[in-house]
């Protein structure tokens, strides 16, 4: 039996999930404007434009975060039109994405979880990484992402006269390597299968597991979503209350019962 745990009552999940999100999206927004449109790099900036850049890609996965509660209804619960609103709009602000295509692909891959048919899941390399990210990339990144991304650099760098440097350090690196983030810590590392397990990867239907790093650590690595057993067994909990979850033991693992002689 799946131990209790009980979230805030909705107006409170409503205020806490409404605060991080504009807390998350606006600085991500606000960087972006700076990185673009005010700060002007050169060598003796480069370390600092760096830092930048790391803490750029560090909230572009929790933009995407933001957006993977608002397909649950966990961002705002119990209005769908907000959810939908919001993740729209930063889905397309962050490469492009369609709502509507992601949210589809996303609640496949609970139906189907590490089986041929998830869209998040590479039967033919569920042990390797670079083949399976290059899936990953190819299914999600279509014609609209790459024609967002393209018209958006085109236009800093040849009618804004944005520097192509300034482009890839402040922009195209962070959103690139968000993906890669987001792929490690919240695809492969929770739903890959490791040789040594053979033939028992998991523990339950979900096809899934935990990390079990501490809350700052899970924190700086993809916003909770290293808990992805937890997620998967409550996906109407957000991301800010996974390690709640966690520590009520949702993620928990059952031991098997053994027989002795």
């Amino acid at each position: 039996m799946m131990p209790r745990f009980t979230l805030p009552a909705k107006s409170a999940q409503t205020s806490i999930g409404l605060t991080l999100a504009t807390l998350i999206a606006g600085s991500w927004l606000g960087i972006h404007a700076y990185g673009m449109f005010v700060f002007e790099l050169n060598w003796a900036n480069l370390p600092f434009a760096l830092a930048l850049a790391a803490v750029q890609c560090w909230l572009s996965v929790g933009v995407f975060i933001v957006c993977h509660d608002a397909m649950h209804g966990s961002l705002v619960p119990g209005e769908p039109r907000a959810n939908s609103a919001i993740g729209a709009v930063l889905l397309f602000l962050y490469a492009g994405f369609g709502w509507k295509k992601l949210r589809d692909a996303h609640f496949t891959h609970h139906k189907l979880a590490g089986r041929a048919g998830d869209p998040d899941f590479d039967e033919n390399n569920p042990t390797s990484f670079v083949p399976w990210y290059g899936t990953f990339f190819r299914r999600y990144f279509g014609w609209q992402s790459l024609l967002y991304v393209h018209t958006v650099v085109g236009v800093y760098w040849l009618v804004i006269g944005i520097p192509m440097a300034q482009i890839v350090v402040l922009y195209g690196a962070p959103a690139l390597l968000s993906s890669l983030q987001l792929f490690y810590f919240g695809t492969f590392r929770p739903h890959r299968h490791s040789p040594e397990h053979g033939s028992e990867q998991f523990t339950d239907q979900h096809n899934t597991r935990s990390d079990e790093f501490g809350t700052l650590v899970s924190l700086a690595s993809c916003f909770h979503f290293g808990y992805h057993l937890e997620h998967h067994r409550r996906p109407d909990v957000p991301w800010w209350a996974l390690p709640g979850a966690r520590k009520a033991g949702v993620g928990q693992v059952e031991k098997k019962d053994t027989v002795t002689a």
